[in-house]
Parts: C-alpha cells; sequence; structure tokens
C-alpha cells in the first residue's frame, strides 16, 4: 500500500491568506456549487503578473532564509536547531511554491501554443478561402476577356452593303422603321436577308447539277462516239500515207514529233516549237527534229515506286558490294561528276541548208543538274572537197560556232550558280568536258529562252519569247559562218598551191601584171604568233586572242620575200582579217623601222573595204593577198637603183606612178586608180 500511494501523486493544494481552500472530490454527483480542483481551471483566475511577482517574492524569501540558516549554522549553537528546523520547513513550503508556479507557467505556454495553433490555422483557412476567391476572379475575368473577343460567325460572312439591304430586301425583313437606330436589330434582319438569298441560290444550285448532270450524259455520248470514230481516223491517216509522202506533207511524222516533244525539257521544248516554228516562217529547208530514247524520257517524268522487295534486294546487293570493295574517294567524286554533267536522253537536231547544198547539223542538248544548253556542230558539204592542211580548224566543232556574238567563245558555262556546284564535285571548268557535252554558249541558251542575269540572281524559267527575238539572227548567222567557212576552205586549197583566186568580179581591183608571188601558206598555232617580232603592235591592241585563227603567207619577188602574219578573226567576213609584213630585202623591215611598210599594212587592214568585192565578200581574204603582192611590186620597182652596182635593174619599173615617192618620209604610191591603171598617193 505504501508503494501503490507512492506511485500517485496527490494534489496538492496552496493556501494563501484571505483565498478559499480548494479540493479535489472524487464523486461524480457532488453538488452544483461544490468545484473541483483543477490547475488549467486556475490558471484562467490567476493573473500572471501577479504570479511573477509571487515567483521573485519567493525567491527573495527563499534566498533570505537559505542565508539565516547558513548563518545559524556558522554560529555552531545548539539553540538554533529548531530555529534551522523550521526555516527549513519554511523553505519547502516556498519550494513547493515555485514548482507550483512553474507547473502553472508550462499550462499558461501550453496554452498559448494552443491558442497560436489555433490562430495559424484559422489563417490558413482564410488563406486558403482567399486563394479560392482569387481562382474564382481569375477564371470569371476569362470568362470576360472571352466574351469581349468572341468573334460571331456572322462576322465571316460578306453582307450586302446596308444601302443595298435596304434597296432590295423587302419592308418585312429589313424594317427600316426598327433596324435604323438598332445596330442588333439591323444585324439580325440583314443575316435574315443574307438567309434568304442563299436559299434562292441553293435551289438555283440544284437545278445548275441537274443540267450539270444532263450535260455530263451527252458528253458520255460524244465520247463513246468519238471512241469509236479513232480507229477510223487511224485507218485513214495510215492510207493517206502515200498521199503525204507525195506531196511532201508528211502530217504524220510531224504528228508524231510534237507527241516526243511533250517529254522533252522546257528549253529544248522552247527551241522546238520556236524553230519550227521559223522553219515554216522563213525557212522552208530548215528541218527540226527530236532524238534520243523517249523511254527514258518518260521514266524521269515518273516518281520512283516504292517497293519494299525491291528496297531490301537492293539494300542486301549493297550490303554485298560493300563486303567486296569499298569505293575509293576517287570513284564516288567520278561518279558525283558523271551524274552531275548527266544529259537528258532527248535532243533537238536542226539541219541548216546553204544555197550550194552544203548542211550544217546542230545538235542541241539539256544538262539537267546545270540547267543549261550545249551544241555539237557537224558539216555536211554538197561535193566531196579535198582537205587542205591549213584549213584543219576552220570546219572543226571548236571553231566553226567560235564567238559567233562577239566575246562568246563557249568555253565557260553562262550559269554563275554552276561554278559552287563545280566545287563540290572538284571540276575546275567545263572546257575540259566540252568535246563530250558540247559547248554552251550564250547564244545558245537564248535560243532555249535561258537568260542567267549576274547583277540580280534569280529562278531561271524558259522564256518563249527570248527565244523568238534571237531565233532569226542567229540562224541567219550560223548561215553566214557556214558560207563564209566553206569559201575559205575553198581559198585555202588554192593558197596551198600558190594560187590566189581572185574572182572575175574582183579583176579590176588589181593590175594585168602582177610579178610577186604567193610562195607558202601555212597554219599558225596562237603562241608562235606571238613570238614573232613584228606582230607585237596587234597583240598588244588585243587584236589577237586565242580563239582567233593564224596563218602564215609568204610572198617572194626575186630576192626580196615578204613575211606575212594573218589574224582571221571567228566573224569572218564581217570583221577583216589583220595583216602584220616583215620584208627580208636588203635587211628586215617592218612597221616599226620603214613608214612604207606600215604603209603596205594599211592598204590591207585600213582600206579594206575597196577589196571586199560583191556582197558577201568572202573573197576579202584572197583579195587583200593578191593587194600584197601588187603593193610588193610597187615598193620594190620604185626604190632607188644602186648605181655603183653593175647590171641590170633587179626590179625593172613596170608600173605607171605618177609620183615615185612624197614628202621627207619617201612614202611610194600603193594606190591603184582603176581604170587609168597608174598608181598614186593616198
Amino acid at each position: 500500500m505504501s508503494s501503490d500511494s507512492s506511485k500517485k501523486r496527490k494534489p496538492k493544494v496552496i493556501r494563501t491568506d484571505g483565498g478559499p481552500q480548494e479540493g479535489k472530490r472524487s464523486r461524480p454527483d457532488a453538488d452544483q456549487d461544490a468545484r473541483y480542483y483543477s490547475e488549467e481551471a486556475e490558471v484562467d483566475l490567476r493573473d500572471p503578473s501577479k504570479d511573477y511577482e509571487l515567483y521573485k517574492q519567493t525567491c527573495q524569501d527563499l534566498q533570505k532564509l537559505m542565508a539565516e540558516i547558513q548563518e545559524l549554522k556558522s554560529k555552531g549553537n545548539k539553540d538554533s536547531a529548531a530555529e534551522i528546523e523550521e526555516r527549513r520547513i519554511q523553505s519547502c513550503v516556498h519550494f513547493m511554491t515555485l514548482k507550483k508556479l512553474n507547473r502553472l507557467a508550462h499550462i499558461r505556454l501550453k496554452k498559448g501554443r494552443d491558442q497560436t495553433h489555433e490562430a495559424k490555422q484559422k489563417v490558413d483557412a482564410y488563406h486558403l478561402q482567399l486563394q479560392n476567391l482569387l481562382y474564382e476572379v481569375m477564371h470569371l475575368q476569362k470568362e470576360i476577356t472571352k466574351c469581349l473577343e468572341f468573334k460571331s460567325k456572322h462576322e465571316e460572312i460578306e453582307l450586302v452593303s446596308i444601302k443595298e439591304f435596304y434597296d432590295e430586301a423587302p419592308p418585312e425583313i429589313s424594317k427600316p422603321e426598327v433596324t435604323t437606330d438598332d445596330p442588333h436589330q439591323q444585324t439580325l434582319s440583314r443575316l435574315d436577308w443574307e438567309l434568304e438569298q442563299r436559299k434562292r441560290l441553293a435551289e438555283k444550285y440544284k437545278e445548275c447539277l441537274a443540267n450539270k448532270e444532263k450535260i455530263l450524259k451527252e458528253i458520255e455520248v460524244k465520247k463513246e462516239y468519238l471512241s469509236n470514230l479513232q480507229p477510223r481516223l487511224n485507218s485513214i491517216m495510215q492510207a493517206s500515207l502515200p498521199v503525204q509522202e507525195y506531196l511532201s506533207m508528211p502530217f504524220d511524222q510531224v504528228h508524231k514529233q510534237y507527241e516526243t516533244a511533250r517529254h522533252l525539257p522546257p528549253p529544248l521544248y522552247v527551241l522546238f516549237v520556236q524553230a519550227s516554228a521559223y522553219g515554216q516562217a522563213c525557212d522552208k529547208k530548215l528541218a527540226v527534229a527530236i532524238e534520243g530514247n523517249v523511254e527514258e524520257a518518260k521514266a524521269l517524268c515518273k516518281p520512283p515506286e516504292d517497293s519494299q522487295d525491291d528496297e531490301s534486294d537492293s539494300d542486301a546487293e549493297e550490303e554485298q558490294n560493300t563486303k567486296r570493295r569499298r569505293p575509293t574517294l576517287g570513284v564516288q567524286l567520278d561518279d558525283k561528276r558523271k551524274e552531275m554533267l548527266k544529259r537528258h536522253p532527248l535532243s533537238v537536231t536542226i539541219d541548216l541548208k546553204c544555197k550550194d547544198g552544203s548542211v550544217l547539223l546542230l545538235t542541241f542538248y539539256y544538262l539537267m543538274n546545270l540547267n543549261v544548253m550545249t551544241v555539237k556542230a557537224k558539216v555536211t558539204a554538197a561535193m566531196e572537197m579535198t582537205m587542205p592542211i591549213s584549213a584543219g580548224d576552220l570546219l572543226s566543232p571548236d571553231s566553226l560556232l567560235s564567238c559567233l556574238y562577239p566575246g562568246d567563245h563557249g568555253k565557260r558555262t553562262p550559269n554563275p550558280a554552276n561554278q559552287f556546284q563545280f566545287d563540290k564535285v572538284g571540276i575546275l571548268t567545263l572546257s575540259d568536258y566540252v568535246t563530250e557535252l558540247g559547248h554552251p554558249y550564250v547564244w545558245v541558251q537564248k535560243l532555249g529562252g535561258l537568260h542567267f542575269p549576274k547583277d540580280q540572281p534569280q529562278p531561271v524559267v524558259a522564256d518563249s519569247s527570248l527565244s523568238a527575238s534571237h531565233m532569226e539572227r542567229t540562224m541567219k548567222l550560223l548561215k553566214m559562218r557556214l558560207e563564209s567557212r566553206l569559201a575559205l576552205h575553198k581559198q585555202f586549197a588554192s593558197l596551198e598551191h600558190g594560187i590566189l583566186p581572185v574572182s572575175s568580179e574582183c579583176q579590176h581591183l588589181f593590175p594585168a601584171k602582177i610579178v610577186s608571188r604567193l610562195v607558202k601558206w601555212s597554219a599558225l598555232t596562237y603562241e608562235d604568233y606571238l613570238e614573232l617580232p613584228y606582230t607585237k603592235d596587234v597583240v598588244e591592241a588585243g587584236l589577237a586572242e586565242d580563239t582567233h585563227l593564224y596563218y602564215m603567207a609568204l610572198i617572194e619577188r626575186g630576192t626580196a620575200k615578204l613575211q606575212v602574219a594573218v589574224v582571221l578573226n571567228p566573224g569572218y567576213s564581217s570583221v577583216p582579217p589583220v595583216f602584220s609584213l616583215c620584208l627580208n630585202w636588203k635587211g628586215e623591215k617592218t612597221s616599226s623601222n620603214d613608214d612604207n611598210i606600215r604603209a603596205m599594212e594599211s592598204e590591207v587592214n585600213v582600206y579594206y573595204k575597196e577589196l571586199c568585192g560583191p556582197k558577201p565578200g568572202y573573197q576579202l581574204l584572197t583579195n587583200q593577198l593578191q593587194r600584197l603582192c601588187v603593193v610588193l611590186d610597187v615598193y620594190l620597182e620604185t626604190e632607188t637603183h644602186d648605181n655603183s652596182v653593175e647590171g641590170p635593174k633587179e626590179f625593172p619599173q613596170e608600173k605607171m606612178c605618177l609620183r615615185l615617192v612624197r614628202g621627207p618620209s619617201r612614202m611610194k604610191p600603193f594606190r591603184f586608180n582603176y581604170p587609168q591603171g597608174f598608181f598614186s598617193h593616198r
């Protein structure tokens, strides 16, 4: 019992002066005015400040009692034991008071924390309520914004104007007395009128559909009739082939050509159409045709068919090839170059026929990846011609069409974008491939309707108007080029044998007797021409380019030898040849050290128009060489004779001259006057 009683703490009662005695009763049915002792309830009744004052007072009293006990013990009197015991009891009472105050303080702290927690919960509840209200406000603002930004479907409908609405709509719909001042009612009325109009249009649309179905049925009937008619027409066309051949009207062949032309790339198609139109209108002998593989051209237009089986087979083959041999970088570049320079399977050929029956065959190609056109040329003479050694470059494909227009030598691509494509695959210049691909002349691009502006690069599209504007002039230039080269070819055959073939129309330009003769005529390379000392003036003047043709002639009379270096422009005879002279007689005489040699050059270079002869002037070269023979005679015959030398004069005077020399420079009379037959100064 003593142990159980020691475990249970009995409530302690602090009795204060004047305070009521408090205790705890265990009977649940106590009287209503009876009170249980509860420190929690007592905390609410006590003033904390008074408890604090009581705490300080108790501490002071306890300190005082301890001091007194210490003092009594230090005195050591036996009579002070009772006092010490009394003060010890008082101290215990004060300790109990401090414990109770401590418990009350803890209870107050717990209650404060509970009140703080409750207040915090209220604040959290208010905060949550505030967040809910803010969310509702935001939701309402969004809804208000949606309402303000709402666009009705009627805003997308193009309604008739207000004036037209009031003019056309009936009064029961327009209601002018109501809608004039009310925009909302006005909009509703306009929508009603729009609905009414659309209903009418819908009925009309149904009627049109019915008519369309009726017309479609009629078209089907006529299609069936035409499909039955096609075999009959084919049989009629087949039966008319002999008549077409007899009348030289190949309608069937032309139809097939135009069917094939549908598969041409745009530049070649423009060239084909414009060349055919030019042939029909201006040159009946012009023949235009399409050559190449039509099936390959059709395959280019079709999209590749996707097949899983084919892809799997190709992948397997690629894996096998990869295992066998991996292509080197050089092989890959070669494949890329071939793909870059790939031509279209179809090409356009144009046959230009001259009056003598000679034919210039032009084959035009289109390089698909470079978007440029090229041309190859071939000449077919009317009769078999002997091939002079010096005429090797006249009819060669590289020089025949060179500089048809000034500066257009066809060695560089006219498309500026091609250079960037060449850099990717390691192609330095297109001139390395022109033998195989053809020459990309600028006039070829224009015939195909292609124009590549350098200042403002833009996508290039074939323009038929550009082709039409250049077709006639280009065809005339091609004919003139062929005729001039064929005429030069014939002249070179005679020149190599020392014969100057002067035509009867040009006999009056020269005296009857010419002693000097042409001994040698040969071709000369551009590099050899540059090395000649007496051609520097021509080279510095820019009259000698690598696209020109160069020849060397040798004219002799006795011991005098006249070397003639000739620059033949590709545009002969529109552009005259340029002559440079060097006379080997009593030393070496050129235009730089002899004024008369310069005058002899002027006779053929400056006054060449006197030697053109009848148009188109293809005999100009022969006449210039003949004039050089004449002026060489005049130069030698008018030279003063050295009396100290015995024997006859080497070059007796046979030409009639009014004056042998003139002026301080001792210029000789090189101008021939017809029909008088004498020579005079210019």
